[in-house]
């Protein structure tokens, strides 16, 4: 029995030699309402996993440009600063719990930039970056010492809520090609789903219940 070249699974042998392989094949799909991009042959109901919004598929996609090059370079400059945040936080805690907890962050963070290569075809870099997590605080916009567990969270979240708003403010700006501000939207998109998982994390957290990530019983009490 012939076996396909691709998957080696077995194929019927009708006598006109042609045949449909999907195996291994990985679709782009950008949600026509909130602009998240979803991977994958196939989507539930074809529909978007995060909003549940009318999703278009995308063809293969070049990025060429400086505007657009500097998109995806300010992406993966956030998902490093998260990264190198988290990286921090952990080594700092003080406490086996909290370090499990951000490096589980880190962790995430790592992910995303491994998704931000695949879709833009552009090599994650590295970073050995010192950022103090005090500066970090500042750059965030939140007050107070980072030295507690919900503090920690509400820069996290900070974090990845300042980057949706600059990319959705260069998705709107004019002077921006049509192709980058799509790029923009994508971005924030990305950025958003991100502060919204961890806010829900935060909340789950603060109320003793198992978040999507974490678990509760490897977690610091929270605060009374």
């Amino acid at each position: 029995m012939a076996l396909c070249p691709k998957c080696r699974q077995p194929l019927d042998d009708d006598g006109d030699g042609e045949y449909i392989c999907c195996a291994g094949e990985v679709l782009q799909w950008r949600c026509a309402q909130c602009a998240k991009l979803s991977e994958g042959f196939a989507l539930p109901f074809g529909l978007c996993p995060h909003c549940g919004g009318g999703l278009q598929r995308l063809g293969e996609r070049k990025f060429a440009g400086a505007a657009a090059q500097e998109a995806i370079r300010t992406a993966f400059e956030v998902e490093l600063g998260g990264r190198d945040f988290y990286r921090r936080a952990a080594a700092e805690a003080g406490d086996a719990a909290l370090t499990d907890l951000f490096m589980r962050f880190a962790e995430m963070e790592g992910e995303h930039m491994a998704t931000l290569s695949r879709r833009y075809h552009v090599a994650a870099p590295d970073s050995g970056s010192s950022l103090s997590l005090a500066r970090a605080t500042i750059y965030a916009g939140v007050h107070g010492a980072p030295d507690r567990p919900e503090q920690l969270f509400r820069v996290a979240i900070a974090l990845e809520q300042r980057a949706a708003a600059f990319f959705a403010d260069q998705a709107g700006d004019r002077t921006q090609g049509p192709s980058e501000r799509e790029l923009y939207r994508e971005l924030a998109a990305e950025e958003r789903e991100h502060a919204e998982l961890l806010a829900l994390e935060f909340e789950r957290w603060m109320q003793g219940r198992a978040g999507q990530m974490l678990m509760p019983d490897a977690l610091p009490a929270p605060p009374p």
